[in-house]
């Protein structure tokens, strides 16, 4: 390593030899002290020509004897470098650059990030209006006969909203009714008015919880595999390649993954209120000395069709949810693992949000008509 003083302020440093790992090469303590004995010195370049070999240790030398010149406000030029090591170091200059721009930026003001979230919540809004658009389309394409999904992909559907649910369903909703009549019992038993239990429990189980609790059984469940299910093909470029051939990721993924949940919804709601009614039952019989012909006759004349009815339009609503959060967070999926694990998060609490709100909301109006 040798400095070279061609006036001016500029400064040749000729480098030789062979700049290979475990040879013993200058240490930049080398350079400062040159560029100190060489005076003012504004610009720096580079003659590599009696180089033989070099490999990575060339590139590290160079990158710190570009960060001391930065220091000292010495113009750097790369031209007498090696090609191939002039382009690393302008790649590992341009990469620090970033990294230190991004840590001295520190946290964005109040607007930015008012800014920022108005841009991401409209560019979402927009997203999530072309999503519904198009469902409605291949709902449409679906009632005129049009649609191309296939009929053993809504088949397999139905399999697993249904019949594979049943487990979790009937375990939930049994230990649900069994915990209405349980702390329900504690207080009738207090006025003698035992026999209500089946009432509370009749009524809770139809028009609120039975449903409630298949809604947030399958958003947990059926919503996060749609999320999931979707997300993946989507960092595969599997529903890119669908595009590709002319066939609608809506009609052949979303659709048959809606009508099955929309269709099941209502049938594990009723399977859920048994449920319900048979925990309330063993709770009734085992602890509070009812018959269960006497159970079974106080919740016939307590619960009406027209509670089932209310439990079941809910759970069709509920249903059509959890299906377009699910799909629709699946679909808007990024292009790597993590952002999957974020879409099938966002579909789960997105949909368990909009149960309870709809929930309230249906209450509401039900209250209003007289259900």
């Amino acid at each position: 390593m040798n400095f070279v003083d061609n006036g001016g302020g500029c400064v040749v440093l000729e480098l030789s030899g062979n700049w290979l790992l475990g040879c013993a090469l200058p240490l930049i303590d080398d350079v400062e002290h040159g560029l100190k004995r060489e005076g003012a010195v504004k610009r720096l370049e580079f003659d590599t020509t009696a180089i033989k070999e070099w490999d990575t240790a060339l590139l590290t030398f160079l990158v710190k004897v570009n960060n001391l010149c930065a220091e000292k406000s010495i113009e750097t030029i790369k031209a007498g470098l090696p090609e191939g090591a002039g382009r690393l170091l302008a790649l590992a200059v341009s990469s620090s650059g970033n990294k230190a721009g991004h840590e001295g930026s520190g946290r964005p003001s109040f607007f930015a990030r008012v800014g920022s979230w108005a841009i991401g919540y409209a560019s979402g809004s927009v997203d999530t209006l072309a999503f519904f658009g198009e469902v409605a389309m291949g709902f449409g394409n679906l009632a005129r006969g049009r649609t191309r999904f296939r009929w053993n992909d809504l088949m397999r559907e139905i399999q697993d909203c249904g019949a594979q649910a049943l487990p979790i369903v009937t375990l939930i909703t049994f230990l649900v009714g069994l915990i209405l009549a349980f702390m329900g019992s504690l207080q009738l038993e207090m006025f003698g008015a035992e026999i209500y239990v089946a009432d509370l429990v009749g009524l809770g189980m139809t028009r609120e919880m039975g449903t409630m609790m298949v809604a947030m059984i399958m958003a947990g469940r059926t919503g996060a595999a749609f999320a999931a299910q979707l997300g993946t093909m989507h960092v595969n470029d599997e529903i890119d390649a669908l595009r590709t051939f002319g066939i609608s990721p809506v009609d052949a993924l979303v659709l048959p993954r809606m009508i099955a949940l929309i269709l099941m919804m209502p049938l594990l709601c009723i399977y859920g209120d048994i449920c319900g009614i048979v925990g309330g039952a063993i709770v009734g019989v085992a602890a509070l000395d009812i018959s269960l012909l006497q159970y079974v006759e106080q919740t016939r004349t307590s619960v009406g069709l027209n509670d089932f009815a209310a439990g079941i339009i809910k759970s069709v609503v509920f249903g059509a949810i959890v299906a377009i959060c699910g799909c629709l967070k699946g679909m808007r999926c990024g292009k790597s693992s993590e952002d999957v694990g974020k879409s099938t998060t966002s579909a789960v609490v997105t949909g368990i949000v909009f149960v309870i709100v709809l929930d309230a909301i249906l209450t509401i109006i039900y209250e209003i008509i007289n259900l």
